[in-house]
């Protein structure tokens, strides 16, 4: 059994106002990420596409609103070792950023084959990482361990209410962008769950019908199986994807309580997808979106018909990505 290693008071379950409220406390902190159209993209999949462009963020990713959210409001005499996170890459570098902003001391529990980029900045932010092996061990169990002092205030990816409204600013944003009520579907990227959440609360919190769908890769699609059998499900330990961001071993405990009840849906993307769509952003865009953060787009590019001529959201959520994978990626774009 995993180790109860949170906090007292962070399996309390957001609710649609602790968006709103996390968005005041983001303001003039956090970047208001650009909303792009490509008609190209528009033709391919027969509907009106605006990309949210989460790689422009902070630290190259969403995950600096939950981080910012959360930290920001630490009460940190109770917790003088600072802050300790478990990740599989953006949310680190991203606690490991709000640390150094607000002067909080910070370890970071990573994999060792996460993206090296990953590694190297949340390293130059001054925080301590520790790597462990995702095939052998826990990041829990290590964090469980590292943290059983007491005085460190846990920051988990997932399961933590001020993490999960934090990243549902994304979509507020862009909902409070556009015309209301002309969003009709929102697709974000899903690996613990915890973006899909806060998108669902920041749909409720504006009052918007729009359904919101989470993307996974093919061989990661827990929060899939997990909506369809009605408990959470965990992945192969033998799965492999390119989509390094997204490979938690299983849904986040509270993102998939929202989730349960408000997702429309999960739609997948092979790699061979994300790599076609991480091209393709590039080729419109001029932007670097990490695999991770392009698996939404690769999932409604593979998908087409869910969008039925509609207007939608898709978030490109990090940037994230090794050299070598994105060369990778848009190798056929120079050819």
């Amino acid at each position: 059994m995993t180790p109860n290693i949170f906090n007292s008071g962070d399996l309390v379950s957001p609710v649609a106002f602790d968006v709103l409220n996390a968005a005041q406390r983001l303001l003039d902190v956090a970047v208001q990420t650009p909303l792009l159209q490509s008609a190209r993209l528009n033709k391919l999949v027969g509907g009106t596409v605006f990309v949210k462009l989460e790689s422009l963020q902070h630290t190259g990713a969403f995950k600096f609103r939950g981080a910012y959210n959360s930290m920001s409001r630490l009460e940190r005499a109770q917790y003088p070792q600072g802050v300790l996170a478990y990740s599989t890459g953006n949310h680190g570098q991203a606690v490991a950023t709000v640390g150094r902003m607000l002067g909080i001391p910070v370890t970071v529990v990573m994999p060792s084959d996460a993206p090296q980029v990953k590694v190297e900045k949340a390293r130059f932010q001054a925080a301590t990482v520790v790597l462990y092996d995702r095939k052998t061990e826990s990041r829990e169990v290590i964090a469980s361990r590292l943290g059983s002092s007491g005085e460190f205030a846990l920051i988990p990816p997932g399961d933590h209410r001020d993490v999960i409204a934090g990243q549902g600013t994304a979509a507020l944003e862009a909902l409070n962008t556009l015309p209301a009520d002309s969003v009709r579907l929102i697709i974000v990227p899903c690996g613990g769950g915890g973006l899909a959440a806060g998108t669902c609360l920041a749909a409720d919190a504006v009052h918007s019908t729009a359904e919101v769908w989470a993307a996974e890769p093919d061989s990661f699609d827990d929060t899939r199986r997990s909506l369809k059998s009605g408990d959470r499900e965990t992945n192969l330990a033998s799965a492999t994807s390119i989509c390094d961001a997204l490979l938690a071993p299983t849904p986040a405990c509270l993102p998939f309580s929202i989730n349960q009840r408000r997702l429309s849906g999960v739609v997948t993307a092979s790699d061979s997808d994300v790599l076609d769509a991480m091209r393709l952003l590039f080729e419109e865009f001029r932007v670097v979106v990490e695999p991770g953060g392009a698996v939404a787009v690769a999932s409604l590019l593979a998908n087409p018909s869910l969008l039925r001529g509609r207007r939608a959201v898709v978030i490109a959520s990090g940037g994230n990505v090794d050299p070598q994978m994105f060369a990778r990626a848009i190798s056929a774009s120079e050819g």
